[in-house]
């Protein structure tokens, strides 16, 4: 997703591209991107020179949205996700003496992940991932 946001606006970028840039295996990136389509964060474009982009700008994409179509619901432990009806798989929460303490901690994680954006990730890119000769310096 940060690949992606930080070529955003220049057309799609392959997977073959990103596989190489971050060093990941493709099949594990096609695993990714099915969900990340099914939760509408990326489209896909086929052909010589299609692959994948955001289907919104970097800056209104939140780091929460991201990590709950990879991940699923937000909790550091099964009795405090965020998802309704998750939250039913524990008949103890309401006498339990912890589940206060990851409830906020949940809470923490998901404000943390509310206020951040794939444009915070995501410094622009001189170049193309699909362009080898391009510069992918920083700036």
């Amino acid at each position: 997703m940060v690949q992606l946001a930080r070529h955003y606006g220049t057309g799609p970028v392959s997977l073959a591209g990103i596989a190489a840039e971050e060093d990941l295996p493709r099949a594990y990136l096609e695993q990714l991107v099915v969900n990340l389509r099914e939760a509408g964060l990326v489209v896909s474009t086929r052909g010589a020179h299609g692959g994948y982009e955001l289907t919104r700008t970097p800056s209104l994409i939140p780091m929460s949205e991201v990590l709950r179509a990879l991940e699923g619901p937000i909790a550091p432990m099964f009795c405090a996700t965020d998802d309704p009806e998750h939250a039913m798989t524990c008949d103890r929460s309401a006498r339990c003496t912890v589940n206060v303490l990851w409830v906020r901690v949940r809470d923490a994680i998901t404000a943390t992940l509310d206020s951040m954006t794939l444009a915070d990730l995501a410094p622009p890119r001189v170049g193309t991932l699909d362009d080898p000769q391009g510069a992918l310096i920083s700036q």
